[in-house]
């Protein structure tokens, strides 16, 4: 096993400790928000003043009940995730032509971040209106496909 040099080794502890003192360039733009502020430098990701690295694991809220949703997240949580990431799927919250459902059983997205949010995950939001994950239609509704003039 080869040992670092002395100089090699104090460098590296430096550049740790400045990273983790938060010094990571310039804060390029931020978006404040509740509950976090957003933003970007030139080397990435910034939420609250702080670079992150989001670990993410999918977890498509229509393919479980919303009783499975803490215990899933946790699990994520667990395993070493800091974020889920999951599409919104438009056939799932207007099953009718100007209808919407963002509150019953399964459909229920706003429940669906909550339960994110006291996991003290954050969620990658996937806004169509296409779904690449073997669901019916790619996520269009039905009712898309009688519609004039779509192509």
């Amino acid at each position: 096993m080869r040992r670092l040099p002395l100089t090699a080794l104090a460098a590296v502890v430096g550049c740790l400790g400045l990273c983790a003192s938060g010094v990571h360039g310039r804060v390029e733009k931020q978006v404040p928000g509740d509950p976090y502020t957003v933003g970007y430098s030139a080397r990435g990701l910034v939420i609250d003043g702080e670079p992150r690295v989001l670990t993410a694991g999918a977890i498509h809220y229509p393919r479980s009940t919303p009783d499975m949703w803490d215990s899933l997240m946790k699990k994520a949580k667990r395993g070493g995730l800091n974020t889920i990431d999951t599409y919104v799927f438009w056939n799932m919250h207007e099953r009718v032509k100007h209808t919407y459902d963002f509150a019953t059983d399964r459909a229920n997205l706003p429940l669906f971040l909550e339960t994110a949010r006291n996991n003290g995950l954050f969620v990658v939001l996937r806004i169509g209106p296409y779904v690449c994950a073997e669901w019916n239609y790619g996520g269009f509704p039905q009712w898309l496909r009688h519609e004039k003039d779509v192509v």
